[in-house]
């Protein structure tokens, strides 16, 4: 390859309502997998919400707890809220639920080509469910549990179909 040619990225964009408790842990949860099969190298990973409600802050400590427990750190990540340019830069937008789902169909602009999924669709044990939001609940472990079990297959999926290797 050409020094001055930059080999395609798997551009993925993890969404839910204020990006401080499911999308975090999504992007955490499969920027992890990504690594532990060396595959950083092709992965663009990146979180949002549909909101401005949090806009600069860390994920929430209890979410941070729960990714740490099992071996994830979010500390780096910060909130930052949807933007139009994400319809086109990204391949997939991943949404935690189905309040986010359809607000992402609804504000996408016509000519977005991201691929808008919901992140159960990925789960074996859940698909077509939206991950409860924690922030309230606090069932965090739980959540983490249901998005990286639903983030391998999700990954799996995508190094089936594509041609980045």
């Amino acid at each position: 390859m050409s020094p001055n040619i930059m080999p395609l990225k798997n551009k993925i964009l993890f969404v839910c309502m204020g990006n401080i408790c499911r999308s975090p842990t999504a992007h955490g949860a499969f920027q992890s997998i990504v690594n532990n099969n060396s595959k950083s190298a092709n992965y663009e990973i990146d979180s949002a919400g549909t909101h401005a409600y949090h806009i600069g802050n860390s994920p929430d400590q209890r979410a941070q707890q729960a990714a740490i427990d099992q071996g994830v750190d979010l500390s780096m990540q910060r909130a930052r809220q949807v933007h139009e340019s994400d319809f086109h830069y990204y391949d997939y937008i991943i949404a935690m639920d189905l309040d986010n789902f359809q607000r992402l169909k609804s504000i996408r602009p016509l000519e977005g080509n991201a691929e808008i999924k919901l992140m159960l669709d990925y789960s074996n044990e859940y698909p077509g469910a939206s991950v409860p939001d924690p922030y309230f609940e606090g069932k965090f472990d739980e959540v983490f549990k249901m998005i990286h079990s639903a983030c391998l297959v999700f990954f799996e999926s995508i190094e089936k179909k594509t041609n980045i290797h």
